[in-house]
Order: C-alpha cells, then structure tokens, then sequence
C-alpha cells in the first residue's frame, strides 16, 4: 500500500463578496480533489489545539500525526534542523524575517519576497556586524532565515510578521523577561542594512527593501519518535519551506529537494507530483507540502489563491491519481490551516479533508470545499487523529 499526502497550505478560507459568498476553494476547479471527496472519506479535522498559535508549524505536526500540544518547543528550531545547523542544550531557534518597515509600519513581511541570494549577503553582513559567539545569524530561503542564541528566552513573547502587516512595529515588539536584547538586535540591523547595496538596488528597482529583520518563532530542540516508529511505514517529504523539511528530519523522513520548488507562486507543481511519484518507488509514505495557496491569503490576492488551487489540484493531485492508477494506495489531502483573504493570517478553525482508496465507500460529500466537508459527520477534534484514520484504519 502507498500513502499520499497532499496538503495546500492555507487553502481553505472565507466567503467573499467578490466570489458571490463562496470561498476560493469552492469556485476554483478542482476535478481531482472533488473526485476523491466524492469517492472517500470527507470531514472536518482540527489542527490547532486550544490556547495554541494557528501556525504552519502547529498545524503540520498535527497533519503528521504529532500532538504539538506534546511535543512543540517552537518553529525555530524546526527550521535549524533542515539548514544543518545543529543545537546545544542552552541554545534557541528564533526565526528570523527580513520584513520591510515604513514610517514605523511594518509593511511587507516578506521584504518584497526577496530573492535568497540577495537576502544571503544581508544576512552574512549582519552576522560580521552583530554576530558573536552566543549569536548567530544563518541564511535561508527568500525571506525565511535563522538566529541562534544562548540564554533564557522561555517567557518572551513574540509575534509572527505576517500576523501585524499594516501595524506599527513598536506595540508588536518583543515583550517579556530577556526581551530588550531581541529590539536591541532589530533594531540595529535596521541600522546596518539602511547603508547595504543590496537595499540601494532594491529601491531603485522600486522594490520593497530588506530594511530590518524580526525575531519570532523561538525554541529550543524537541524530541519525537520517528514516523517509522510510530506508523510502521518510511516515508519522505516534499516541500520547499525549511519548516516542513525540518519537521521531516526530526520525524526520519527523507527529505526530497526538487528543482523549481520556490515556496511561492511559481513553484514548479509538476515537478513536486513527478517527484513524489519516483520517490514512492522505494517508499511507502509521502507528505507533499505546497505553500502557494497560503502566500495568496497573507497578501490578499484572490486571483492568486485560486490560481494556486487549481495548479495544486492539476498538477499534484491529478499527477498523482494518474500515477498511481495501477497501484494500491490511498490519497489524503487536507490543509493545515485556514488562511482567509479577509483576514490576511492563519486563523485556527477545522479544515476540510478528504481520503480515497479504491472500493472505500463514500460518505456522501460531492465536493472538497470548507462548507461541503462540514455536511459530514466526521469530525476529528484532535488533528493527529487524521494520520491515524489514514494509515492505521
């Protein structure tokens, strides 16, 4: 038996207005995705467990079939895990944005999705300038990277960038015991990358600077059984985000990099589904990651998220369904989170999900959509549930 798991990252959403009060998910075509509704299992699942932040890293644990409530310690050292930078018992994982800020507003989390070898020397010249032997910088993908510190930063509280996009910096600044050495260190390197050439091409480009990063998403090293362990099958992931792939690593799944997966709208979808398919010629489980529907929600596009929908539905579950025609296996998919255009940000509310297998008998959902897999009956109050029904039912 193979096992595909196939996740849009931020998919589900919202009614909207300009939509006629339907969700992006509902008008998009997804032939594949509604076929394995139609076909399978469908429900309602929740990822993010009360008193819990509704992120990525959060919500995929709980998709994996990990309960965070037991075993998170925080998206930082998530992320180490897949940049090979490895941990000691009195170090922290912060993650660590290249945002823009204007005015005292932080305007663009992303620093205009800042390519990694522009963000790569400004993350290099940070660390030559405040870096010390208890802090680290590390370079990572476009806008996503690294900082490593020694010290207590168990009772500071930080904020996720794309959580304030629009709001001033200083009322969402650091807060809590230690936490006047994280604005120190913001806030100095808005003084250093003020002065970068990467920065003065950025502006006459008429793009978004990298003009100060943010600190959030601090912890230190978890400890989780393996998947094997746990689920008795070896699998692998595919993802283009460092969080994704160092959730992998913890779990000893093999992580399968593909050319052309950026994490952003022009990410290369056949390639992730044509990977994935060699991939289970030696395994038996795969987790295929696709962030684009969920970096449409956190700007506002419409037309872009339901352009990632249809890519995501074509593309990778389509690709995959016609793959696997003459094999046993059964195919999950399932956002991790809502991530409405209304809102801009994760909001921790059940997800649709949806599991097929030849000769499963359906429960009577017509489509994958939000308010379609709410007609169901089957609702899993706890997210790591899901990976349960999949594999061992």
């Amino acid at each position: 038996m193979k096992y595909v798991f196939l996740v849009p990252d931020g998919a589900a959403d919202y009614p909207l207005e300009e939509l006629g009060n339907k969700t992006p998910l509902q008008v998009s075509k997804t032939p594949n995705m509604d076929f394995i509704a139609r076909n399978g299992i469908s429900g309602t699942v929740n990822t993010i467990p009360a008193g819990m932040s509704p992120g990525s890293d959060v919500a995929n644990l709980s998709l994996l079939g990990y309960d965070p409530a037991k075993y998170y310690t925080g998206r930082g050292p998530l992320e180490a895990a897949n940049m090979d930078v490895c941990l000691g018992e009195d170090e922290v994982a912060f993650r660590c944005n290249l945002v823009t800020v204007s005015n005292g507003i932080l305007l663009d989390y992303s620093a205009g999705h800042i390519s990694s070898e522009e963000a790569k020397i400004l993350i290099r010249h940070l660390n030559e300038e405040i870096g010390t032997k208890d802090t680290c910088f590390y370079p990572g993908v476009s806008y996503r990277h690294l900082m490593v510190a020694k010290g207590d930063y168990s009772k500071v509280a930080c904020i996720p960038p794309h959580d304030i996009a629009g709001q001033p910096i200083n009322k969402n600044l650091p807060k809590g015991k230690n936490s006047s050495s994280l604005r120190e260190l913001m806030f100095s390197s808005a003084e250093i990358f003020e002065k970068d050439m990467v920065n003065s091409r950025r502006r006459k480009m008429n793009k978004n600077p990298a003009n100060m990063i943010w600190l959030w998403g601090q912890g230190i090293v978890p400890s989780m059984p393996s998947f094997y362990e746990k689920y008795g099958v070896r699998g692998g992931v595919i993802s283009a985000v460092d969080l994704i792939k160092g959730i992998g690593r913890y779990l000893d799944l093999k992580i399968i990099d593909v050319p052309g997966a950026t994490g952003y709208f022009d990410t290369d979808y056949q390639a992730k589904a044509d990977y994935a398919l060699n991939a289970l010629e030696d395994l038996d489980f795969i987790f295929v990651h696709v962030e684009a529907p969920d970096e449409a929600g956190h700007i506002g596009d419409i037309k872009e998220k339901i352009k990632a929908i249809e890519q995501f539905d074509s593309k990778v579950v389509g690709t995959m369904i016609e793959g696997l025609k003459n094999s046993e296996y059964r195919i999950l998919v399932s956002p991790d989170h809502f991530t409405p255009i209304s809102v801009k940000t994760h909001v921790g509310e059940p997800v649709p999900f949806a599991i097929y297998q030849a000769g499963i008998e359906s429960n009577g959902v017509k489509s994958f959509d939000e308010l379609a897999a709410k007609s169901s009956s089957r609702y899993l109050d706890k997210g790591y549930q899901l990976m349960d029904l999949f594999i061992k039912k």
